[in-house]
């Protein structure tokens, strides 16, 4: 440490390794809980494809090790969302919060709660979509009988809802952009019809399923996203 106080940049990499292996650790102590119930997590990431298909189809299995996969997989997805609240968000925080100024700390809480909103609302919203994206795959051919591996849908669900949740931060970083200078309201009111583009473009890479209903779904909120930031920004930041 230096005699203002500072860390040096290698005890800054350090206290980080310390933050990452803690947060590692939490994850699998929540991954370990999480394997309890990855039955009923399993349940709950199928209904959408029951909605569909009904009870009659059963999610096939192609490989011998494909139940004992799928299982660390449900159980390593649980323990991020077991972890997240208390572990990782606190070791990030815990990691940034002595290079922050007073008046950004009082920005942090309430960024960091509208982030965990957002993104719950857009794995919400994602799981409310994806029985409408799966009628529109499973249907757009007839006559075909359908057997879907287990890890396969798995794979699928997970990246569809990841993509909605992650997606649905994208006005938290058009503000920090404002906020930052880097952009203007007046900007972003020319950059409409730009900003119309590469939304669908952006949602049609990164949708996994790649269907028309699944895109529109994805584009509409973050085109009204868009729009409600850029009054926030004119707003907020004016003042």
């Amino acid at each position: 440490m230096s005699d203002d106080g500072r860390l040096s940049v290698l005890q800054h990499l350090e206290e980080l390794r310390k933050r990452i292996v803690v947060a590692g650790v939490a994850v699998l102590a929540g991954s370990a809980v999480a394997f309890t119930f990855r039955d009923s997590t399993l349940a709950f990431l199928e209904e959408p494809y029951r909605q569909v298909v009904g009870n009659a189809d059963q999610l096939a299995v192609f490989k011998v090790t494909e139940p004992f996969s799928v299982s660390m997989r449900l159980a390593l997805f649980g323990g991020f969302l077991l972890a997240r609240p208390r572990a990782l968000l606190y070791q990030a925080w815990a990691f940034i919060h002595p290079a922050l100024t007073t008046r950004e700390r009082r920005w942090a809480i309430p960024v960091v709660a509208i982030m965990t909103v957002l993104f719950v609302g857009g794995v919400a919203f994602g799981y409310w979509t994806l029985p409408r994206g799966l009628e529109f795959l499973l249907g757009i051919q007839p006559g075909l009988d359908t057997v879907i591996g287990v890890s396969n849908y798995i794979s699928f669900t997970l990246r569809f809802l990841l993509v909605f949740g992650v997606a649905f931060l994208f006005p938290v970083f058009v503000f920090a952009a404002a906020a930052a200078g880097l952009i203007t309201s007046d900007q972003l009111r020319q950059w409409r019809r730009w900003a119309v583009l590469i939304i669908v473009v952006v949602g049609a890479v990164v949708t996994p399923s790649g269907d028309p209903l699944t895109l529109l779904a994805l584009s509409a909120p973050l085109y009204l996203f868009y729009e409600t930031t850029l009054w926030l920004v004119k707003l907020i930041l004016r003042k």
